[in-house]
């Protein structure tokens, strides 16, 4: 079973420690739209980039003011793309007087790559074919 942002907190879709990911069990219906919700979040281009960018940054954590530049987007348009991140539960935000400062979620794409750790038949990841996409 996959936790929900309801009975996680946190608004990402985790692996449960106690049960199946996503190859082993059928998800339910709400499972996939929570985890739909979170994969969505990241198939943007310029939100990968985000994720990039912030986790790279110095002290693990950034201002949209640090990200402009480097993305040559407004700072409206930044915001946008780091609070639908934040909604999915892959940055924290942390207010400081007036700036917002970004960190990526540590367990966020762990829980994610937990949910995709094993293969049907319970082979591990690394002993299967490289995905071609």
């Amino acid at each position: 079973m996959i936790a929900t942002a309801a009975s996680a907190g946190a608004g990402l879709p985790l692996a449960d420690q106690c049960c199946a990911p996503l190859l082993r069990e059928p998800l339910s219906a709400a499972q996939a739209a929570d985890l739909a919700r979170t994969l969505k979040a990241l198939a943007d281009p310029t939100r990968l980039r985000l994720v990039s960018m912030v986790a790279a940054h110095d002290g693990g954590e950034a201002c949209v003011c640090d990200l402009t530049e480097p993305l040559g987007l407004t700072q409206p348009t930044i915001s946008h793309h780091l609070k639908v991140l934040v909604d999915a539960g892959i940055f924290s935000r942390d207010k400081r007087g007036v700036w917002a400062y970004y960190a990526l979620r540590p367990q966020a794409l762990q829980a994610l790559a937990a949910i995709f750790a094993e293969a049907p038949g319970g082979r591990p990841a690394s002993q299967r074919g490289s995905l071609r996409i």
